[in-house]
């Protein structure tokens, strides 16, 4: 953790939302860590709610990042999957930015880009998982080990910056190994579609029928027997 700045907070309405506020009172810096133990508006994709309950981890990290790079989202997701998986939890990657165990959500990503920086938020269900619905399963950290929010905190901390530096081929070799639906049928924009993968500029790889296409933002749907 010694080369991050490290802001905690108690509960504040959102990490993500106190990150571009420090952003733009030009108070951020490089590797800055905004971590909050509650948040009280704590929000996802789309501003999507986030759950944000004592226990879990919720931490918005600010980077400088002159240019927009749409390939930082596979490294981050990977960084926080290794993370897991080193605490002995089976962990996978939905496409774009869930982390997933045995086919439930555990942890979101949200990458927002700001001036010349990029501001990624991270939640990791830890003590807790919020209920969303029959077909949104959720699941939570501590099913399966003991760890707090502080250590993944580090762990996390620890592979951002080796995920981050390495080459996109390295990232993009290993995301594809971690990801769920690979050569698997699954929906796209409503149609059904198989996923191939990413490839070198971080585009999602379809096949529909005998013609490939390309993905970009869009959610898809895994149905994993």
């Amino acid at each position: 953790m010694a080369n991050y700045k490290l802001l905690f907070f108690g509960k504040i309405p959102s990490t993500q939302s106190y990150a571009h506020d420090l952003i733009a009172r030009r108070g951020a810096a490089d590797h800055t860590a905004v971590v909050a133990a509650a948040q009280s508006a704590g929000r996802g994709r789309y501003r999507r709610t986030w759950v944000s309950h004592h226990g879990n981890l919720y931490v918005s990290f600010i980077f400088d990042a002159p240019r927009r790079d749409a390939r930082r989202s596979y490294a981050v997701a990977v960084a926080v999957a290794e993370s897991l998986i080193s605490l002995g939890v089976d962990a996978q990657i939905k496409w774009p930015n869930d982390i997933m165990v045995k086919g439930r959500k555990i942890s979101g990503i949200l990458i927002e880009y700001n001036n010349d920086f990029v501001v990624v938020g991270i939640g990791v269900n830890i003590k807790s998982n919020p209920t969303v619905s029959a077909s949104y399963k959720t699941t939570r950290l501590g099913r399966y080990c003991s760890a707090s929010a502080m250590d993944v905190l580090g762990l996390i901390m620890k592979n951002l910056d080796i995920w981050r530096s390495a080459d996109f081929e390295k990232v993009r070799t290993r995301w594809m190994a971690l990801a769920m639906g690979i050569n698997k049928m699954v929906e796209y924009r409503g149609e059904s579609v198989q996923l191939l993968g990413i490839n070198v500029q971080g585009a999602l790889m379809l096949r529909r029928g005998n013609e490939d296409i390309l993905g970009y933002g869009d959610e898809i749907t895994i149905n994993e027997k």
